[in-house]
């Protein structure tokens, strides 16, 4: 699993397990695999030590991303990401206990779908 932490130009950062995909040597997207948007948010209560030197943790939710879609594996197009990066070890973990808690209500594979012309 190559667990990374998107950028979209939507301004969404996504979690996800992403990989390349490459047509006749060329980068034409990323394929993301068990997906969700990461929100952050400053606690709801702060000590007075907190409040007077700004230092505190942040609260992290993860949301999946298509919340309307049975999909686990959705193609993004390249020119949609404004970058890809290495997440911080303590969102990987949140987001590995996530997918684990998870596989047991997600499909293992995506339906098919057949489009006639």
């Amino acid at each position: 699993m190559s667990v990374k932490l998107a950028i979209l130009k939507s301004g969404e950062h996504i979690i996800s397990d992403v990989k390349e995909l490459v047509a006749d040597e060329k980068l034409h997207g990323y394929l993301f695999q068990n997906a969700y948007v990461v929100d952050a948010r400053p606690p709801e209560f702060l000590t007075e030590e907190q409040k007077e030197t700004g230092k505190h943790d942040v609260e992290v939710m993860l949301t999946p991303w298509l919340i309307f879609s049975q999909e686990r594996k959705v193609p993004v197009r390249a020119d949609w990401l404004v970058t890809i990066v290495e997440p911080v070890p303590k969102l990987k973990e949140i987001y590995e206990e996530r997918i684990n808690v998870d596989k047991d209500y997600m499909p293992d594979e995506s339906p098919e779908t057949n489009i006639s012309n």
